[in-house]
């Protein structure tokens, strides 16, 4: 998807020669933390709301603050990834986007974004999800992808992450099928660690009943 089809119509901008009352009800009406700062087409800077608490007596324009000194972008030419990484890097409640040389295209909010994982991660079809913890150098998706298929299971969506603690890598792979005993079996074969699992209740059921039984067993 491009960002062009994710910018939000009618976000208004403020220029450097308005004033901070302007910038505040314009804030409050959209209902965002954040505004841009453009003039003649050029994105300048990004305002927030809290930078517009303490508005200087003398000269209450824009200008007379330091807003150009914060100043997120992300290019038109981005993926929509990178537009929400920044986001929750600033904290931002939207992102501008901007063309070459700073050149303004508009804004992206941050409900936009979330909308757009949410229409792109499968989150709507049902499927067992499983979370797998492995050594960064063993990754390899085609290989846990092939153990799924040789289980009739694929995989839908996959999510990784690093654990900082361990270093390890926690790789989460949403499945078609709400069944997931058997490849979790085989993912156990080829010396994976299943962290967690969320699938079918009765195959959960099992595997607690299977694990009671063996401490029993154990206990003996």
């Amino acid at each position: 998807m491009l960002l062009t089809e994710l910018l939000l119509p009618g976000m208004p901008t403020v220029a450097p020669s308005d004033t901070f009352d302007v910038a505040r009800s314009l804030i409050k009406k959209h209902h965002v933390q954040h505004i841009p700062l453009v003039e003649n087409g050029q994105y300048l800077g990004l305002i927030q709301i809290q930078d517009l608490k303490h508005e200087p007596q003398a000269h209450p324009l824009l200008s007379s603050g330091n807003f150009e000194q914060f100043k997120p972008a992300v290019s038109i030419h981005a993926h929509p990834f990178e537009a929400l990484r920044i986001i929750y890097l600033h904290d931002l409640s939207l992102i501008p986007i901007v063309y070459q040389a700073f050149d303004y295209a508009g804004v992206i909010t941050k409900e936009a974004l979330v909308q757009y994982l949410v229409d792109n991660m499968s989150i709507e079809i049902s499927g067992g999800i499983i979370v797998l913890e492995l050594d960064p150098r063993n990754y390899s998706l085609s290989e846990i992808a092939r153990i799924c298929e040789n289980e009739q299971v694929v995989i839908i969506n996959a999510m990784m992450k690093t654990n900082i603690e361990t270093a390890k890598l926690e790789v989460t792979i949403k499945t078609n099928r709400s069944d997931i005993s058997a490849v979790i079996q085989s993912l156990e074969r080829h010396e994976y660690t299943v962290l967690n699992f969320y699938g079918d209740k009765q195959m959960e059921n099992d595997i607690v009943d299977r694990y009671k039984l063996l401490m029993n067993y154990i206990n003996m």
